[in-house]
């Protein structure tokens, strides 16, 4: 059978823009360290290089990757730093500055170092064998090695696959053994690359087919089944008190964006426009006017402006698809005022919410990608929309079939979506398209509602379609801003 994907590892607190190029590398540079001090030669450091390679390397300066490598470096963690720390990190370095190595953990101080701003190499046109966001991080001695160079003691490749999710070169090899297995046997499937996966779940599953058998043979909603496998990993309790923590952190993020105002960070100078729409949704409502769709817009937008500022925000599956599924939920909620004014009915409504759309975005994430560098952003945009037009069809009474069928509308009319930020910048067309993408997951599940669940595209045929797309598609429309909106419109 399949191995199981969390839904608290599937969604996760961290700051914008980005999941693959900010919260990963961040990981990754957290996780060299510790290796450092695992092998107890952290304190016969004296220079720490880091290579971006391919999309990390071709969109890292827009999306903060350097300045986030560094955090990690000195021990930050994207769910607890200051967000508003991080920015302008390694222009700082210079020449020459000391950077004190997990300074945030160590007991008795950190290593001290000394970094340079080149000492975080940007290689976009490095392909790394294992993902295009690959990055190598490099630890010198002081002692002068072979040629004249400093001594190398510890080199380490880190891929950051989408979501947040980091892997190593070894983690990757794993998974390639797994997949000459599948060829041996067509019943193996091997997970993703970065999954947080498990098999000790009452109810594993690999793929929709697998996901709705076991809910007619159990009687069971897909919420109920990831429920149960949720269990299986830790307390009631601490799932109970996860999923609240990431609506909470959800709805957060909703609010702050639709109370701030301002110029967004970057060369386009794009303003913030979620705190105007509220004023005048607030004022066309207050006429009588039916605005339940602007809002819903509203919400997406401005989830997608505080990722876009470097915010704190959550992973939905990634950070540039984090408006979508917390738009969708806003949106239910303010449609059923009885069960948003009542917390209980409302946490528990939003539980379940989050479990399906956690299921569905395990099969994206387990059988094709979340990644924009690997799929497009059919691969992160499509993937949340999906997720939400399921969760939202599950809140809304649908049946386990009806629920796929929606999340498969919602997919199958994102297929071939390109991700071309303009500048590097998660901006344009992201915050929009974000927006576009909630009124897609609304419609994908009134359109599933009025069925029986019975249709011609199944959901595991669209996201093979996904994966298969996303390999066929060039590289200069996945993350690189060397295609599409990125290369025709011009930077101001």
């Amino acid at each position: 059978m399949g191995s199981y994907v969390s839904v608290l590892d599937l969604f996760s607190v961290g700051i914008g823009p980005s999941s693959s190029h900010t919260v990963g590398p961040m990981r990754a540079a957290t996780a060299f360290v510790a290796s450092l001090a695992e092998q107890e030669i952290l304190d016969d450091v004296a220079q720490v290089t880091v290579k971006l390679c391919g999309s990390l390397g071709a969109t890292g300066v827009g999306h903060g990757t350097p300045d986030a490598v560094l955090a990690g470096l000195r021990g930050q963690a994207p769910e607890t730093c200051d967000p508003a720390a991080i920015p302008g990190g390694v222009a700082k370095l210079g020449d020459g500055r000391t950077v004190e190595l997990d300074e945030v953990h160590a007991v008795s101080g950190g290593r001290e170092i000394t970094m340079t701003s080149d000492d975080v190499m940007l290689a976009p046109l490095t392909r790394m064998p294992g993902h295009p966001n690959g990055m190598r991080f490099t630890a010198l001695g002081g002692a002068v090695g072979e040629h004249g160079r400093p001594q190398v003691l510890a080199e380490q490749d880190y891929y950051s696959v989408g979501g947040g999710f980091v892997v190593t070169a070894e983690d990757l090899a794993a998974v390639e053994s797994s997949g000459a297995a599948r060829e041996a046997d067509p019943t193996h499937r091997p997970a993703e690359p970065g999954a947080e996966v498990s098999d000790d779940v009452v109810h594993p599953f690999a793929s929709a087919d697998e996901l709705l058998a076991l809910c007619e043979s159990t009687g069971m909603t897909i919420a109920q089944v990831a429920w149960e496998n949720e269990c299986s990993l830790r307390p009631a309790e601490e799932v109970t008190a996860g999923l609240d923590a990431i609506w909470q952190a959800m709805s957060e993020c909703v609010d702050a964006g639709l109370n701030r105002m301002g110029v967004l960070p970057g060369a386009l100078n794009v303003k913030r426009r979620a705190r105007a729409l509220r004023d005048q949704l607030t004022d066309l409502e207050a006429r009588g006017q039916d605005t339940a769709i602007e809002w819903l817009q509203a919400y997406a937008m401005a989830v997608n402006e505080e990722n876009a500022d470097g915010r704190r925000v959550v992973t939905a599956p990634t950070n540039g698809a984090a408006g979508i599924i917390p738009a969708v939920g806003r949106h239910f909620l303010r449609q059923r005022p009885d069960i948003a004014d009542d917390d209980e009915a409302r946490r528990a409504t939003m539980r379940t919410y989050l479990l399906t759309a956690g299921a569905i975005g395990a099969l994206y994430k387990r059988n094709a990608s979340i990644s924009g560098a690997e799929a497009g952003c059919q691969g992160e945009v499509g993937s949340a929309c999906s997720m939400a037009a399921g969760a939202l069809t599950a809140v809304m009474g649908g049946t386990p079939r009806q629920i796929e069928n929606a999340a498969e509308i919602a997919m199958e009319h994102n297929l071939g979506l390109t991700c071309d930020p303009v500048g590097g910048l998660v901006q344009v067309p992201c915050i929009e398209r974000n927006a576009i993408a909630s009124c897609t997951a609304v419609s994908a599940t009134r359109l599933a509602l009025q069925g029986d669940g019975s249709h011609v595209v199944s959901l595991d045929t669209v996201i093979e379609t996904m994966r298969q797309t996303g390999l066929d598609m060039s590289t200069k429309y996945k993350e690189t801003s060397t295609g599409g909106l990125a290369v025709n419109v011009i930077e101001c």
